[in-house]
């Protein structure tokens, strides 16, 4: 499955945006009002890149569970569908041992 590291994804996506961001600031020549006003849209902007990656990942979480409940379904009926055919199989023997007997 390709989607088995969506938090680490998110992790490292998150820190090197940090990362990043606070590097641009450092050496971006800009008064103490500016740099403030860019901290504070650059965490804006990775806040909301933050709830997409996490709405992102809980749609796969959902999907993936979906998957998982239909396969667990499609097994348990075909268990059924077995059992029943294996307990028609011994009634049928066990008729026939009468038979002998």
């Amino acid at each position: 499955m390709a989607r088995d590291g969506a938090g680490d994804f998110l992790a490292g996506f998150i820190i090197g945006a940090v990362v990043g961001a606070a590097a641009a600031l450092l050496f971006a020549p800009q008064s103490g009002q500016e740099t403030r006003t860019r901290i504070r849209e650059t965490g804006l902007e990775l806040r909301d890149k933050a709830e997409e990656l996490s709405a992102e990942a809980r749609r796969e979480a959902e999907r993936l569970a979906e998957e998982a409940a239909k396969r667990a379904q499609e097994a348990q009926q075909k268990g059924r569908i077995v059992l029943e055919e294996q307990r028609a199989k011994a009634e049928e023997l066990l008729e026939k041992g009468k038979a002998l007997a």
